[in-house]
């Protein structure tokens, strides 16, 4: 059985100074190694988009921040784009995608760690999908009362308690 890789929302906006302190500064190498090792593999990359439609947003429609960033492949095997948390609430049916091609498992990285990644893992695991977070390619920003880090072994907790495994991307490119 195949697995996908599933790539959500590392765009240019994130670098904006609004969002404020970010942790994982390695994030970006550890997607790029995992894109790596899945296009050697020839297994399946999705590629999510936030689409925002909040005015002024950096993640805007038309705006350099809602570019890919360069660690991003300038292609892959499905685009899809979303307006909302889960990538698979966006268009195209990324379920159907999976399902259509025989996929039943996925690894997720990206931005922002507890917000689209934490919520795509969740959904993925709803679904019946086989979900695997790696969690030091994913990064996230400091809310108030709570950093960054404290986040990121929130979502880490939560997710390996019920929802799939979670992982550094050394131990899944050693799997």
């Amino acid at each position: 059985m195949s697995c996908a890789l599933i790539v959500i929302d590392v765009q240019r906006g994130f670098a904006d100074p609004s969002w404020g302190r970010r942790n994982n500064p390695r994030c970006e190498e550890n997607v790029a190694a995992l894109v790596a090792r899945w296009q050697r593999a020839g297994e399946p990359i999705v590629l999510v988009r936030h689409d925002s439609e909040e005015p002024g947003s950096p993640l805007a429609v038309g705006q350099p921040g809602n570019e890919f960033q360069d660690v991003v492949p300038p292609e892959a095997d499905l685009l899809v784009t979303k307006e909302v948390h889960s990538a698979f609430h966006g268009e195209p049916d990324l379920a159907a995608w999976l399902c259509e091609r025989g996929i039943g498992e996925v690894a997720i990285c990206g931005i922002q760690t507890n917000m689209c990644c934490e919520t795509t893992a969740r959904v993925a695991d709803d679904l019946g999908f086989g979900m695997t977070f790696v969690l030091d390619a994913t990064h996230t920003f400091d809310l108030p009362g709570m950093s960054a880090d404290e986040l990121a072994r929130a979502t880490a907790a939560t997710l390996a308690a019920d929802f799939g495994r979670v992982v550094d991307t050394a131990t899944l490119l050693a799997a």
